[in-house]
Order: C-alpha cells, then structure tokens, then sequence
C-alpha cells in the first residue's frame, strides 16, 4: 500500500510541476507584453503623433479582450480533450501569436506601409503586432483556465487546494517580477526601452518561439492523471437570478477596477517615467520590476494575516494606494507608484472572497461571471493613455482616474460587500 501511494504522489508531482511552469509561463508574457509598450512607440510609432499614447495602450487592450471573448471555448476544450491536449492547444496558439509579432517586425521593417488614422501615418506593422498580442491573449486565457481547475481538483501529497492555488499564484507573480529584466536585459539586451530599434524584435521573438515550442513539447508528453471535473449537478435548481445578489454585481465592478489599476500601472510606471526623462527614463525598468517584486512579496506577507479578515485588509490596502497616488502626482514622482504593489497585492483574493460570500450553490456561476471584470485591463488603460494624448503627452494627471478606481474599491471594501441578499 505505502509503495502504491509513493508511487501516485510521484505521478502527480511531475504533471503538477509542469502546471506551475505554465502559471510562471503565464506571469513572464502578460507583463513582457505591457513592457512592450515603451519600445513599440519608440520603434513604430510617430514621437509626435496626437493618438500616439492612446494607439500603445491599445497593446493592452488587444490581449485582455481576449479574455471574454475566449474563456467559454476555452472550457469546452477543457471538456472534450481533457488538460494535456488543451494546454498543448494553448500553447501553439503562443506560438502562432509570437510569428505574429515576429511578421509585424518584418513587415515594418522590410515591407513598411502606413495607414492614416487621424491625421497620423502609423505603421502597418503595429496593427499586425495588435493582433498578435490578441492570440497571444488568448492562449494565456486557455491555459489559464486549465490550470485554474487542475490545480484545484488535483491531488499532491496533503496538500490542500487552496495551498496549490497559492503556490500558483506566487509562480505566477515569480514571472511577473521577472518580466520587466527579461525584457530589457534578456530582449533587448540592455538598450533603454525608449531607445530600443525595431530590429531588435527580431532575433528574441525566433528565440522565444523555440523555447516555447521546447516546452510544447515537454508538456505532450507527460502523462496527467484522469481528473474528472467539478460541477454543479445538472439536477440542481437556481431558482433566483445571479444579478440579484448585490455584493455579487459590486464585485463584479471591483474586479473590473483591480485588474485595470494594477496593469495600468505596471504598464504605464514606464510611460510616466520615459516621459519624466531626466533621471527617471533610465530606471524605468528598476520600476516595473520593484512594482511586481513588492505585488509577489504582498502576497507571502498576506498569506501570515489568516486572522484579519478580507475586508479589513481591503480597506487598508486601497486607503494606502489611493495615498501614494495622490503623492506620486503631487511630487511627479514614479517611484512611489511601484510601492502601489504591496497593497495591490491583496486586492484580488479580497474582492473574489467577498463576493463569493455565501453565496451557496449559486459561486460556480458567480465565479465564472466575475472573469468579465478582467477586460478592465484593457480598457483603464487604454483612457489613460487617450488622457494623456488629450493633455500633450503628460502622464502626470492621467493618474487621476486610477485615484478614482482605488477609491471604489475602498467603498466596495467598506459598504458595497456587506451582504444584502442571501441565497
């Protein structure tokens, strides 16, 4: 008997290690995707243009669209084929985006042509490079929802399924800290993101796709245990409507504030700093990379307060985001905003847990609407950077409405969770 569960744990280990390095797969592509907004302008884009802030931030958008608009496929190739075919799938569809990205370079650097969109001539090539960043949006929300639900319903040694969702998550945040240095020590090899050439897509996107294709490989060939999946019984009567639970629909809108404020401003810190100039361009990077750093710490330091309850914790940390906003506008200063990610660190768990909160039968449902609230961070974004078009490329002010999605989460914190209606 002991060899038999030695050897079922000795199973599960292999499968479960190469899930957590497609989570770290995960975190490393959605932030070199948002640091590829700095050299995308500087390479592609008119430094003079009038829509130029708001056209990069459209790199944002493009990969976060992604997650509406393919998470219910996404389930259903879970269903038919079952988690080593669908993260397979995934992954050649990372692929296929990055030849993408790689046809984008070519075509703008060999074949350039431009389009005229109010007023301004943009590259031909950065519309391609949007598309790309779709697809590659896409594969990251199938393997997102594979690994969502293995690594809940699997089973590792005594492990519990919200240690492994834990472990996920500071993978995840692992690559997100990691990102920004590979992207300009890595990629870009050094060179200052406002300065990078748009020959220096080339070579690092062929490498990226062979590694990918490495890891597409590895992953076909490892043998997943048969899980069957997790479901509300088909029998099972929901007899009132989702929306009817306020704390539910508040959430739903705390979540689409939470995923906008922290991609804006681990995308945008670089934004604001270039702009800067002076001593602030170079360090952009230093600042991403302390941003996500200070998210991952966060979380470890989050996971020690078992005892303060999720609204508390959500009170605090969005009082003191709101704060150091307010003093990074104030003293036009970027380096405060990467303090923003100790306390945006415990924004989602808190805003998910509340509202789920008794909600019984009805929290599969409720959990698959509150994903909707993920396209935030396309579109919070994307109205900074049209602002900071409208203010003549100052980044200073764009932060204004960021201020205003922190303040929302503090009411959610405070009023919007209490629980009004009950199942």
């Amino acid at each position: 008997m002991e060899d038999k569960r030695i050897n079922a744990v000795g199973n599960a280990i292999v499968p479960f290690i190469v899930m957590l390095f497609l989570y770290f797969i995960i975190g490393v592509f959605t932030v070199i995707n948002q640091q590829f907004q700095v050299p995308l302008k500087s390479a592609m884009l008119p430094g003079d243009g009038n829509i130029t802030n708001a056209l990069v931030t459209l790199l944002n958008f493009s990969w976060f669209l992604a997650y509406p608009l393919s998470e219910g496929f996404a389930s259903k190739w879970l269903d038919r084929y079952g988690y080593r075919k669908t993260s397979v799938w995934a992954l050649l569809i990372l692929i296929t985006g990055l030849a993408v990205y790689e046809s984008a370079v070519l075509l703008h650097v060999y074949k350039p042509t431009a389009l005229s969109v109010m007023g301004n001539k943009i590259s031909t090539g950065f519309f391609v490079f949007l598309l790309g960043s779709f697809i590659v949006g896409i594969s990251m929300t199938v393997l997102q929802v594979v690994l969502n639900l293995y690594l809940d319903v699997c089973s590792v040694g005594k492990t519990t399924a919200l240690q492994r969702q834990m472990i996920g998550g500071t993978t995840n945040s692992v690559g997100m800290a990691l990102a920004p240095l590979i992207v300009s020590y890595i990629i870009f090899a050094g060179t200052p993101l406002h300065l990078v050439r748009s020959e220096q897509f080339i070579l690092p996107f062929i490498c990226l796709m062979g590694i990918v294709l490495i890891v597409t490989w590895v992953t076909g060939k490892v043998k997943m245990p048969d899980i069957s999946r997790v479901a509300t019984s088909a029998n099972e009567v929901l007899e009132k409507s989702i929306w009817s639970f306020s704390h539910l629909k508040l959430g739903l809108w705390g979540l689409f504030f939470y995923v906008g404020i922290e991609v804006a401003v681990g995308a945008n810190i670089n934004m604001y700093a270039v702009q800067l100039g002076g001593k602030y361009a170079p360090a952009a990077t230093a600042m991403a990379t302390l941003y996500w750093t200070l998210l991952l710490a966060g979380r470890f330091v989050s996971s020690l307060f078992k005892n303060i309850s999720s609204r508390s914790q959500l009170t605090v940390a969005s009082l003191c985001a709101s704060v150091l906003l307010v003093l990074a506008m104030i003293f036009s200063n970027p380096w405060i905003l990467a303090g923003i990610g100790l306390f945006h660190s415990v924004m989602w768990p808190a805003i998910f847990t509340l509202a789920v909160d008794k909600l019984g039968k009805y929290t599969t449902k409720a959990s698959g609407v509150l994903m909707i609230g993920v396209v935030g961070g396309g579109i919070i974004p994307f109205i900074q950077g049209v602002m900071a078009d409208w203010l003549h490329g100052d980044w200073r002010w764009t932060w204004i409405p960021i201020v205003f999605g922190e303040i929302y989460i503090l009411y959610y914190a405070v009023k919007g969770s209490r629980i009004k209606q009950t199942p």
